[in-house]
């Protein structure tokens, strides 16, 4: 840890958020909040309403989740190094007064979805030179993004299945050449998915045409860049991956969806989904699931964490990445952080670990000039 000892760490942790995960966001944070050790951290709780607005409070997360945000103060940040902390804001006097609040060494965003994992508030944060769980701004914008995503995965020739992406303008302009060449990717079943989305909101499994008519409308109220891909008789299998330059798998756990396909309601509503911690697999299939996992956590720039997905074909056995997640649920009974558990990580040391890592890929990130040189031209030959 890059703190002197016997200092506690000032940790924003930032929740809730501008997207259709607001409530998943809620719930992962609370378990957060619960593990991060007082005697360790000074936890500052910041709410981000539906709205985009920022809040801070004690009971900032209760407040929330009753949708009474009224008793909390409207705070800031600032994408400026030199006045780094959270500020409040206050009217007075016709005018709007800033002041400091909390002093902030680390912020762990617990943001699923839009503004949050996609890389907006990554670039915030970089742009603020404050240290921050998970990926980057490169690493973020890639595994939100699940049509980029697969692009990368295939330059890097990690497997991954057949899709194509289509426009929000185009399914408004040409429903019917959208669905026709939709069609022509492979025989039903077809999923169809918001590119910039998790916990499957939006996600449909089409087994028509009308089916995959109604699917891509329903992806296109979240996301302007809609994805349609093969559907597979698969396995849903999951890994855990953690550290930043020398990443770590975890075993591989899989879903037994309650529903059709692991949907939103069968991942947060419907209690009969089975995880099935470890996964029932050879130890060579272990190793290959681990292996591809890291490749792909490599292949994207990735840090922190991330929970990379996989197709598991019940009839060829090949495997697919489906998608990666930067900021994946972080329930106390979310597939990360039990499938840590199940690899000799428990839940705490997890969170303790991602903050660690924060902290150590911000001191890399310290490293790196902003100003050039010439070289012999010493410090007065600046461009």
């Amino acid at each position: 840890m890059v703190e002197k000892p016997g200092k506690k760490l000032h940790v924003g942790v930032l929740f809730g958020g501008r997207s259709g995960e607001h409530e998943v966001s809620l719930m992962s944070a609370r378990s957060i909040l619960a593990a991060l050790d007082p005697h360790k951290y000074s936890v500052v709780p910041i709410g981000i309403t539906h709205a985009g607005e920022w809040l801070f409070g004690d009971h900032a997360l209760e407040a929330l989740l009753s949708q009474q945000p009224g008793s909390l103060q409207p705070v800031t940040l600032l994408p400026t190094p030199t006045r780094q902390g959270l500020f409040g804001l206050r009217k007075a006097d016709g005018a709007e007064i800033m002041q400091k609040l909390h002093d902030l060494d680390v912020i762990f965003p617990v943001l699923h979805g839009t503004y949050g994992e996609d890389g907006t508030l990554q670039g915030f944060l970089e742009m603020a030179d404050l240290a921050y769980v998970g990926a980057g701004v490169l690493g973020s914008s890639l595994g939100m993004d699940k049509g980029v995503f697969k692009d990368v995965m295939r330059a890097h020739d990690i497997p991954v299945v057949e899709s194509v992406i289509f426009l929000r303008s185009e399914i408004a302009q040409n429903l019917e050449a959208v669905l026709d060449q939709a069609e022509q990717i492979a025989g039903y079943p077809l999923f169809v998915k918001p590119a910039n989305l998790g916990s499957s909101v939006g996600v449909s499994k089409c087994r028509s045409r009308s089916d995959l008519l109604e699917g891509i409308l329903d992806a296109a109220r979240y996301d302007r860049r809609v994805l349609v891909e093969r559907g597979v008789n698969a396995r849903e299998i999951e890994v855990s991956v953690l550290g930043n330059d020398a990443p770590q798998a975890s075993i591989p756990g899989e879903i037994i969806p309650a529903a059709d396909f692991y949907s939103y309601d069968a991942k947060y509503h419907d209690d009969r989904s089975l995880l099935l911690i470890p996964a029932p697999l050879s130890g060579e299939m272990v190793e290959r699931i681990q292996s591809m996992a890291i490749r792909a956590f490599t292949a994207s720039d990735c840090a922190g964490m991330a929970r990379v997905d996989f197709l598991l074909d019940k009839d060829s056995h090949q495997v697919y990445v489906n998608e990666l997640n930067t900021i994946p649920g972080f329930t106390q009974i979310s597939m990360y952080p039990k499938l840590w558990e199940a690899s000799g990580l428990p839940y705490p040391m997890l969170v303790d670990r991602l903050i660690e890592l924060a902290m150590e890929r911000k001191a890399d990130r310290d490293q790196t000039e902003h100003r050039y040189y010439r070289q012999g031209a010493g410090s007065h030959g600046a461009y």
